[in-house]
């Protein structure tokens, strides 16, 4: 169903209830699709096996043995002059 803001403003749990037991609710604005109200079991079933942040950081690449080397080695000071 299509509902203009104003109306999705002023009804705001109905849009919400409608989202939950008939599907997602398109809120136009000035005659044109502006957003769209999901229910939590739509937007959760969008997500399935999609990658999340810690997903992608964790399958960055691997480091050989020289990055792992060159890591390690490092200085552990500040790489800037810090005054004490």
């Amino acid at each position: 169903m299509n509902w203009q803001l104003q109306d999705a403003k002023n009804q705001f749990s109905k849009v919400v209830q409608k989202a939950r037991t008939e599907g997602p609710q398109i809120v136009t604005l000035r005659g044109e699709r502006a957003a769209v109200v999901l229910s939590a079991d739509d937007y959760d079933a969008l997500r399935v096996g999609r990658p999340n942040l810690v997903d992608d950081i964790l399958a960055g690449p691997s480091w050989d043995d020289e990055m792992s080397e060159t890591v390690t080695r490092r200085s552990k000071m500040p790489s800037r002059n810090v005054a004490i």
